[in-house]
């Protein structure tokens, strides 16, 4: 470390904790940068857009509304609208109206877009399986549990 730069280094430890945080939001990057190549390669959607319709065609009824596929992408309900549009557009998605609450309307995988999901779905396993390769699979299984604990979500959901 230069004498310049030993006045801006932090002075305190940073624990294990914010270390974890800063390893995860990198190794998310590296995931999600390789995976947007992948899929955008194979199938011309991001990794968003597979989530997107990941969660979709997991939902009762494959739709749902807005605001709750906002709370399972880790969005706002308006960066939902603004990935839902090109969707909708390309014919992936739609717009489903609640027949008894016009206030209501619904996101819904068509059947373009499932198909579409199902292929992805090959190929994001194989990138994740390579990605994931030097894991062992207890450790593999316990993170997997414990993110899933951070991010509030039960184990049986996706």
């Amino acid at each position: 470390m230069t004498e310049q730069n030993k006045d801006i280094a932090p002075t305190a430890d940073t624990g294990p904790s914010l270390e974890f945080t800063l390893k995860l939001a990198r190794a998310q990057a590296v995931m999600v940068r390789r995976l947007d190549a992948v899929l955008g390669g194979y199938h011309g959607i991001s990794f968003s857009d597979f989530m997107l319709l990941y969660n979709l065609s997991r939902a009762p009824g494959t739709r749902l509304r807005r605001v709750d596929l906002a709370d399972r992408q880790g969005l706002t309900a308006s960066g939902v609208t603004r990935t839902l549009l090109p969707l909708e557009k390309i014919g992936l998605v739609e717009r489903q109206q609640d027949p008894r609450d016009a206030r209501v309307a619904y996101a819904a995988i068509t059947p373009t877009g499932l198909e579409l999901l199902n292929n992805a779905i090959v190929v994001a396993q194989q990138i994740s399986k390579d990605l994931l390769r030097n894991c062992p699979p207890d450790q593999l299984s316990a993170t997997t549990a414990m993110l899933g604990q951070i991010a509030g979500m039960d184990s049986t959901l996706a």
